[in-house]
């Protein structure tokens, strides 16, 4: 199923992926820092949901609270429980 969140505090403003079977697929940030986040989108392509959660939750950037990788990381959270 497609997902697209709307991100909070960071340079990123939106991300959409799928989850099939529990795994992450077609990750797409829009805005930010497009190397650093197609890495992320890559590195993580096909992995568990899980997996994304307990390695990206809880991740800052600089002074900021969050990152895209912890946006990323509440994104899943948020599909899952729909």
């Amino acid at each position: 199923m497609h997902y697209s969140y709307k991100t909070n505090g960071t340079c990123s403003s939106k991300i959409d992926f799928d989850i099939e079977d529990g795994k992450l697929y077609n990750i797409v940030f829009t805005n930010g820092c497009n190397g650093n986040l197609q890495a992320i989108a890559n590195l993580l392509e096909g992995a568990e949901t899980e997996f994304a959660i307990e390695r990206l939750n809880g991740i800052a950037c600089g002074l900021k609270a969050t990152s895209c990788g912890d946006q990323l990381a509440q994104a899943i959270k948020n599909a899952i429980a729909e």
